[in-house]
């Protein structure tokens, strides 16, 4: 679970689609597109993608350098999603105040597209969910389909170019999965160390293992102080050389997650960096290729 929810809760009704209440059909801008907000620009990529010139995108969190569980909503995302024809969550508690915006704006025409809800993902039992989902590429496969859909009703005229850019899209998700199977097959039960649960999906694919004490990385992402034990464990991964890289979320530095980066380095462990939206000049694609490539280098 995120360090904060920030606010509400959702009602998300069938396969990860809430209808929220009121709101205009187009874009603001008054030129016919569909006004798309989503809750980080990892999503406002993929609705880029999807919808091309036929949509306008607000993407409320960009910055990767902001911790998103901190995010704090303005005025200014509460006209966003006001208007907006089409919404893009990640859901599991990550951007509550998506939902809670929703209704104070009382947008019923929007289209909410859960990412955690579409791509089927539970919490495994007595465990918490893990709702970093944009790390596991067959939900964004997945999600592709639920947005194409989504503005194929906000747009029947262009239902078809919807359905086909979803189409070529989910064609290019398909050399990370190859190249994440590569992986597997060169690196399987290697073992890695994490501050946040942020990658483990993609890590999971990739058949690496988490040695991270639980404790560890539940601490991190809630905020909290790593038990003075807990900490001595996760540093002996590293001078054990019992981990062969640290992947670590480079949003939420702290004191804790600096001393195993010191570890790692002091150990010759590589360590690479993972961020929970997408620095700019990438699309979700070559972000992703660039955090596969980075985990080749550092296992090799």
């Amino acid at each position: 679970m995120p360090r904060t929810s920030l606010l509400g809760g959702a009602l998300v009704l069938g396969a990860g689609l809430l209808t929220a209440c009121g709101g205009s059909g187009d874009s603001p801008a008054g030129d016919g597109t569909v006004a798309v907000v989503a809750s980080t620009n990892v999503y406002g990529d993929i609705a880029r993608q999807i919808g091309g010139d036929r949509v306008r995108v607000t993407s409320i969190i960009s910055d990767p350098s902001q911790d998103p569980h901190s995010y704090e909503a303005s005025t200014r995302t509460q006209l966003d999603l006001s208007r907006a024809r089409v919404v893009i969550e990640n859901g599991g508690g990550y951007d509550d105040f998506v939902d809670r915006m929703l209704k104070t704006a009382r947008n019923s025409s929007a289209t909410v597209l859960n990412a955690v809800r579409i791509s089927g993902r539970t919490a495994p039992a007595g465990g918490e969910l893990n709702e970093h989902v944009w790390y596991d590429v067959p939900s964004m496969a997945r999600l592709a389909d639920g947005l194409a859909g989504a503005l194929g009703t906000a747009d029947p005229a262009h239902a078809a170019t919807f359905t086909a850019n979803a189409a070529a899209f989910k064609g290019a998700l398909a050399p990370l999965e190859r190249e994440t199977a590569a992986l597997k097959a060169a690196h399987a039960g290697a073992g890695v160390a994490i501050t946040e649960p942020v990658p483990l999906y993609l890590l999971d694919a990739a058949g690496l293992k988490n040695e991270t004490p639980d404790e560890f990385s539940e601490a991190v992402e809630e905020g909290d102080d790593v038990p003075a034990r807990v900490l001595r464990q996760t540093l002996a991964l590293f001078t054990g050389k019992k981990v062969k890289a640290l992947v670590y979320n480079a949003q939420t530095a702290g004191p804790e997650t600096g001393k195993l980066e010191a570890a790692a380095k002091t150990a010759g462990i590589p360590s690479v960096p993972v961020t929970e939206t997408m620095p700019a000049g990438k699309t979700y694609q070559t972000w992703m290729a660039g955090t596969i490539a980075a985990l080749r280098a550092a296992l090799s």
